[in-house]
């Protein structure tokens, strides 16, 4: 009798291996986008603005909007956030998802759904409060998650670049987004995360003197709202980093701490 001629089956891997929190924000910013585009009238879209993007003259009741703007306190509270769901154009959309997918993949699998969203609420305000504090009055409304992705890619430097995490060396598979992070004492005297550090606020100062966008567009970058979230990426981090399960091949490394 000849042997039955059977294939083993073949663990295949996903060409896109994107975590679910990522995919599902993506089409939320997308649709919300496409609604006010399509949709919406002008006057309509307006009426978004007003009571979701963030605007600086809402704190001041001695300009002309403060105190008269739509949403009242809970308009005050609430756009701290809202307004990183908004924004100015579809490439405005498209740069802030490439920049999303980037780093708040490597963020969303390390930190898990919940806590990757309360991070990116709290680096969305914390972009706003840069934002008031070197804007105040302004009457121009901000939008965009540039803030909260700048907050991601701080994060990110935490431990991407540490040996065995997804950017050093020895990264790969899942085990890569649970090396130790690099300790915030340390992060300064690491020549990689200075670069970075260097790079990043580099272009954003460079944008900010020139007042142009990395879209090419007409709109004004918020440069000190980039600078809020990528501070407060860096310096909470560890807020909503879980405790890791470190694979024993990297816990019994002390190279690797």
């Amino acid at each position: 009798m000849r042997p039955l001629d059977r294939k083993l089956p073949v663990k295949r891997e996903p060409l896109f291996n994107i975590p679910t929190v990522i995919v599902v924000l993506s089409a939320a910013l997308a649709a919300i986008h496409g609604v006010r585009t399509v949709l919406l009238s002008e006057e309509q879209d307006i009426w978004v603005l007003l009571y979701l993007a963030f605007i600086p003259a809402r704190y001041d009741s001695s300009m002309v909007l403060g105190g008269v703007l739509p949403g009242g306190l809970g308009a005050e509270i609430w756009t701290f956030v809202t307004y990183s769901l908004l924004h100015g154009s579809w490439m405005h959309l498209i740069v802030n998802g490439v920049w999303l997918l980037a780093f708040g993949s490597a963020l969303a699998r390390r930190f898990g759904t919940a806590r990757f969203l309360a991070f990116f609420a709290v680096t969305a305000a914390a972009g706003a409060a840069m934002h008031l504090l070197t804007n105040a009055g302004s009457p121009a409304p901000m939008i965009g998650a540039s803030a909260s992705i700048s907050g991601a890619m701080a994060a990110a430097m935490r431990f991407a670049f540490q040996r065995g995490g997804p950017l050093g060396l020895g990264g790969g598979a899942d085990e890569s987004f649970r090396v130790p992070a690099i300790p915030l004492t340390a992060v300064f005297s690491d020549a990689r995360v200075l670069a970075f550090l260097a790079v990043w606020f580099g272009i954003n100062i460079l944008f900010g003197l020139g007042s142009h966008s990395i879209t090419g567009g007409d709109e004004i970058v918020a440069w000190q709202a980039h600078i809020g979230g990528f501070l407060a990426g860096l310096l909470l981090f560890s807020w909503f980093d879980p405790k890791q399960d470190v694979p024993p091949s990297i816990a019994d490394d002390p190279t690797l701490h």
